[in-house]
């Protein structure tokens, strides 16, 4: 399976503008049908605590994008974006959509970012999001959710050898970033993809290095501080066969 990150210079609160530059980018790459292309946390407006501005209308906007694009590229397609809840606060969300258009999930970040204030403005999710794609069980997650390993564990017990992580990264902790995914990769013997942003925003700059582990946390594909895409091509049986020659979630105590 082509495994596709696709990372831009977000335009701060400005949908069309961030849909065109992902177009243009996607069009420009080699895409398989059957990928699975991954978007950048909040990839249709930044990393914005104006929820009321933000969050999708019905019909979403960002989730008819989404659907276009797997149409358009017979691929799965997951992007982050936000919903506004009963109370006022934000969902910050990924939503995924196979090949006919049809959305078949979305994910709630399970934690939110009290550092900068994320908190204050969004709610935390409390499940996983688990589908089946081209042989592999997928766990996508957001951003701060890298930091805690336990989630990767749970999901990991549950079926996980693929973990998408989708996130609006600043330039000040890039090293945290690659090594975390690294990290993830390799106790989880599983793929992961970091999907970040390039650019800056009003508070953070952003580097960008997208990158792409396999289970034995070798590096497959690394980005730039450019907008981009990168890929690799990975198959669900490696995973699968490191798994049982070196079984070391076998001997998980939690």
């Amino acid at each position: 399976m082509q495994l596709i990150a696709c990372q831009h210079n977000i335009q701060w609160e400005n949908r069309e503008a961030n849909f065109d530059a992902i177009r243009t980018l996607l069009s420009e790459y080699g895409i398989k049908p059957g990928a699975l292309i991954v978007l950048p946390e909040m990839f249709s407006s930044g990393f914005s605590m104006n929820v009321a501005r933000v969050a999708e209308a019905t019909p979403s906007l960002t989730e008819s994008f989404l659907a276009e694009i797997a149409q358009e590229y017979e691929s799965l397609t997951l992007g982050g974006l936000v919903y506004q809840l009963a109370d006022g606060k934000g969902s910050n969300e990924l939503s995924v959509f196979d090949p006919s258009g049809q959305k078949i999930g979305h994910y709630q970040k399970n934690h939110c970012f009290s550092y900068t204030g994320e908190s204050d403005h969004y709610e935390s999710g409390e499940d996983i999001l688990l589908f089946d794609w081209q042989g592999f069980t997928v766990c996508p997650v957001i951003c701060y959710d890298l930091r805690f390993p336990e989630l990767f564990r749970r999901s990991v017990k549950a079926g996980a050898d693929l973990f998408p992580v989708i996130a609006n990264w600043p330039d000040s902790r890039v090293d945290h970033w690659v090594t975390l995914l690294k990290a993830r990769a390799i106790e989880n013997q599983a793929f992961t993809i970091g999907v970040n942003r390039v650019g800056k925003d009003p508070k953070f700059n952003y580097p960008g290095h997208s990158v792409i582990f396999d289970p034995h946390g070798t590096q497959l594909a690394l980005a730039g501080i450019s907008s981009c895409c990168i890929s690799a091509d990975i198959h669900p049986q490696t995973a699968t066969e490191w798994r049982e020659e070196f079984r070391a979630l076998g001997d998980m105590k939690i």
